[in-house]
């Protein structure tokens, strides 16, 4: 039995086969899922369970908020939170904010 090729296992072969002709809207589409990223790896959180992981990039960024009044500044920071979190929590945590009940970083 042969040696497999590696490129039929390859997660990302969607980006390097070429595409068709794509319209102006599946283009932008397309570019888009191409430079979406994930929350890179947290060497403070070394186990699967990512919820000290998530629960610390929202205060995180919480923080950079309360200390810079920059939300454009701190949008990087924002999206690492947004992609690590389940989004039932963080709408959990964006209605507790709202109220005053958040138990976290207070902005």
């Amino acid at each position: 039995m042969g040696k497999p090729d590696i490129d039929t296992y390859k997660l990302n072969k969607i980006f390097t086969e070429p595409l068709g002709d794509l319209t102006a809207e599946q283009q932008e589409l397309f570019n888009e899922v191409k430079a979406t990223r994930t929350t890179p790896r947290d060497a403070r959180f070394p186990t699967q369970n990512q919820a000290n992981h998530c629960w610390n990039r929202y205060n995180e960024w919480l923080l950079c908020l309360k200390s810079t009044n920059d939300e454009g500044g701190c949008k990087s920071m924002k999206n690492m939170a947004l992609k690590i979190c389940p989004s039932i929590w963080t709408d959990k945590w964006e209605e507790e904010r709202e109220e005053g009940t958040f138990p976290g970083i207070q902005t």
